[in-house]
């Protein structure tokens, strides 16, 4: 691949990618809504296609020969950064729309103890698992806090994630939960990406509220909730629903508090164990992540919801389980279907979305098409930012991913390694090679 100039600007040129082989655009096929069905391998390719972004916006998606012939173009050639993309493929910059970046250490331990046979909740009941991420993360300063999460955003960017939701989680309480928070918004304002943050103060109970599980979900819904808002520190609450952490009725008492004070709506759900979903539809979450024990009478009624389905291979894969999301009956039932990395110290440390998508190949029998409309536009739905995320079309941030590859078939096909090329994040321009 080949730039024709290379000025350092204070403000980003606008920028005219060109010769793209395959372009990508997840113009939508049919009512503007999010991919169902057959709709999730409609990519809306350009062959030999050309984007133009202006002020962090995409202004013009077309052919290479239409755009080298524009007028303004023409007319403006010297001040706009031309890239040659050399025939490869570009597409969306991921959406990753579940990750658990605020975290100071690995979980080497709950690693090891995993290989010799423990669950992941025997681990957790011996006290690994998310209660082990709470000391060094309460005992970190914000900055270093920070610094954690830039460093998970700067690799995710890597592999061509250009939007990512951040989760608190890890502190568990309310000085450690608000002082994460902070440092999702001091990492974001660091990074030319998106990052959307979420407030997961309902991860566990900790350990100082053992047995007191109410006690901890009303400070939850009495402080933290209302001062996460005040503070506008996140935009969504989320609640691990499922054996070992929360309840069915904490996670709607809890709900109930997050609309009161304005923040939308997510949950981690069964992940473990089946839980019913009915009651927690009614509050129309934006998604609802992981689903690997959904029953059939749910299925159904998750494809006629605008509530989507995350999914995150990435964890099945780490923890070693046989048994995966069920992706096929998912996209079968019409259910709004994403994937997402679930990045965390414990059952998924990957920021890899190009390796989630080969997981949804080879474990939920997706296709590479699928994979990608449910890591691009859907997961912008899971988001609420579907009017400016996860398609190249005008008027939308300029959020574009160019991987060295042929066919787009390659991303997912490719793993363990890395062929992102370039990310373009909100029209800032930055090369991974």
């Amino acid at each position: 691949m080949t730039t024709r100039t290379r000025k350092i600007r204070k403000v980003d040129p606008p920028l005219l990618l060109v010769n793209i082989g395959q372009l990508l655009t997840l113009r939508s096929p049919g009512d503007g809504g999010p991919r169902r069905g057959r709709e999730l391998r409609e990519l809306g390719i350009i062959e030999n296609g050309a984007v133009l972004c202006l002020g962090g916006k995409i202004v013009s998606v077309g052919t290479t020969s239409d755009a080298l012939r524009d007028p303004w173009f023409k007319k403006n050639r010297k001040q706009i950064l031309e890239i040659d993309c050399e025939q490869q493929v570009v597409l969306p910059g991921f959406v990753d729309s579940h990750t658990h970046p605020a975290f100071i250490e690995p979980r080497l331990v709950d690693f090891e103890k995993r290989i010799e046979g423990a669950t992941y909740e025997q681990i957790a009941e011996a006290g690994g698992g998310i209660r082990s991420s709470l000391e060094t993360v309460r005992k970190a300063g914000k900055a270093a806090l920070g610094e954690k999460v830039l460093d998970a955003l700067r690799e995710m960017a890597d592999q061509g994630t250009t939007t990512v939701e951040a989760k608190s989680g890890y502190g568990l309480s309310l000085e450690s939960e608000l002082k994460s928070l902070d440092a999702i918004r001091q990492a974001s304002s660091l990074w030319p990406g998106t990052v959307v943050p979420t407030f997961l103060g309902a991860h566990v109970v900790p350990r100082e509220f053992q047995g007191k599980a109410r006690d901890y979900v009303e400070l939850l819904c009495a402080e933290m909730i209302p001062l996460v808002a005040r503070r506008k520190l996140a935009r969504f609450v989320d609640v691990f629903t499922d054996q070992g952490a929360f309840s069915s009725e904490d996670t709607e008492k809890i709900f109930r508090a997050a609309v009161a004070h304005g923040l939308a709506l997510r949950a981690h759900v069964c992940q473990l164990t089946e839980t019913r979903l009915q009651p927690l539809l009614g509050f129309q979450p934006a998604s609802l992540d992981h689903l690997d024990h959904i029953n059939d009478a749910d299925l159904a009624l998750l494809g006629r919801s605008q509530t989507v389905a995350t999914l995150v291979p990435g964890a099945n894969y780490f923890l070693g389980l046989e048994k995966y999301p069920p992706a096929r009956k998912l996209i079968d039932a019409g259910a709004v279907v994403a994937l997402a990395t679930d990045y965390n110290p414990g059952s998924s440390p990957t920021p890899s979305m190009p390796f989630v998508l080969s997981l949804a190949c080879t474990h939920m029998k997706m296709s590479p098409a699928e994979a990608i409309s449910a890591a691009t536009i859907n997961g912008a739905w899971s988001l609420r930012l579907k009017d400016r995320k996860g398609s190249i079309e005008p008027g939308k941030d300029a959020d574009l991913a160019v991987f060295e590859t042929g066919d787009y078939r390659e991303i997912a096909y490719w793993f363990a390694t890395n062929r992102c090329a370039m990310t373009i994040r909100n029209g800032a321009l930055s090369s991974t090679s």
